[in-house]
């Protein structure tokens, strides 16, 4: 891995280092909202489960916008804006808690900023290292998860002190990376990559919105696959964590499983490599390898019926995790040309509903029925995921890069 590393320019480098303190950052709060609302708020489960809904949909929103404003606002105004935006929801939080309706609001507003950047930031890197952009987004996406793993352990002990600066830290980074970007972007030159497409006379006579949404080939059925893939893998909270509980394991039988899948991320990249190379080379064989490691896993879960079992699956859907998060956004890279950010923006809030639609059915089927009708639901998803994978594959078979992704 740091061999790997060495083959890229030192810019390279130090933006890896500013997203794995971002993420890592970010990972000390997710954890614990849930907990932070019933804890110390003194509100029902459900009101929890109400405040990730909002702040999901808020996310998918953000997605959904930050794509479609990439070329209007301009790719510093949007990142720089969006991060230092979350920086001040998440600052203001210790402070607006008390208010019950106000925190709820902060809290759509997180997710809405938290992810308004994420297309930018995705098509930024497409455009400015279009020769690597494939190799990229995988090590982003692994050092993203370092930053995860360090975040998750380091939340705990921040909890038991005070989660005020939880959210605090998490400002910190948010801001942080913003003032990363204002450096970059600064010092970028107008002709790398694509960073002149953020002045607006370079987009005037671009194609509208429901001209890029026509063009359903080009991100419909990835996207869906992406849904039906977040939908299943929603399992693990809703299907493998009651299980163990009930089961009477010990919880830190569940936190392994996740220990396992961040320490797979890293040290497993040498078997995903391999995979690219030989069986799936291309973005769309990618996709549809990882729909078939997820369900290999939801297998192994209604065969094994056990804890072995499901370390097992979560060592299939680790590796099915590896092949899809980086495939999509280089797909669409590759493919829309200049509407590259509308799409990961339209991929991204498409994929994010199964995320969020997930949790509620499957926990009201494993309350019915218990674990392996959820396991069948998640395998059913996977398949469907396959076929969305498949027909997306045909339909982009012989595609050729357009100016703005859009058909001849």
């Amino acid at each position: 891995m740091m061999r790997w590393l060495d083959t890229y320019p030192k810019e390279v480098k130090i933006f890896l280092l500013a997203s794995l303190v971002n993420a890592t950052g970010s990972a000390l709060m997710w954890p614990l909202t849930t907990m932070y609302v019933f804890d110390e708020l003194g509100r029902t489960m459900a009101n929890a489960g109400f405040v990730i809904l909002i702040q999901s949909l808020g996310g998918i929103f953000g997605q959904l916008l930050g794509g479609a404003l990439y070329h209007r606002v301009g790719v510093k105004k949007l990142i720089i804006g969006s991060l230092a935006l979350n920086a001040l929801g998440l600052f203001a939080l210790p402070w607006i808690s008390a208010y019950w309706v106000v925190f709820i609001c902060a809290m759509g507003w997180i997710g809405l900023f938290s992810s308004l950047s994420l297309p930018a930031i995705q098509a930024f890197i497409g455009f400015r290292f279009a020769e690597r952009r494939g190799e990229l987004f995988n090590v982003i996406y692994v050092a993203n998860n370092i930053g995860v793993a360090i975040g998750t352990a380091l939340s705990g002990f921040l909890a038991d002190f005070s989660y005020h600066l939880s959210f605090v830290l998490n400002g910190v980074t948010s801001a942080g990376f913003a003032i990363f970007f204002w450096y970059y972007l600064s010092r970028a030159e107008p002709d790398q990559g694509e960073v002149h497409l953020t002045k607006r006379k370079t987009v005037q006579g671009g194609p509208g919105v429901w001209a890029l949404l026509g063009n359903t080939r080009l991100y419909l059925f990835m996207s869906l696959g992406v849904l039906f893939l977040l939908f299943g893998n929603s399992i693990w909270n809703t299907g493998v964590s009651p299980y163990i509980i009930s089961e009477g394991m010990e919880k830190r039988m569940y936190g392994l499983l996740w220990t396992l899948n961040g320490v797979l991320i890293f040290v497993g990249q040498p078997l995903t490599s391999w995979v690219k190379r030989t069986m799936a080379r291309t973005s769309t064989a990618q996709m549809t390898a990882s729909a078939v490691f997820y369900g290999m896993a939801y297998i192994v879960m209604i065969t094994m019926y056990s804890y072995p079992g499901m370390v097992l699956a979560m060592v299939l859907a680790t590796f099915g995790e590896m092949l899809i998060s980086p495939a999509t956004p280089a797909f669409i890279s590759e493919h829309a040309g200049r509407s590259a950010p509308f799409y990961i923006g339209i991929s991204g809030g498409i994929g994010a509903v199964g995320r969020v639609i997930g949790p509620y059915a499957m926990g009201v089927m494993y309350d019915k029925h218990g674990l392996i009708p959820v396991a069948w639901l998640a395998t059913g998803t996977a398949v469907i995921a396959v076929l969305g994978f498949v027909l997306h594959a045909v339909l982009n078979r012989n595609r050729e890069v357009k100016e703005y992704g859009l058909d001849a």
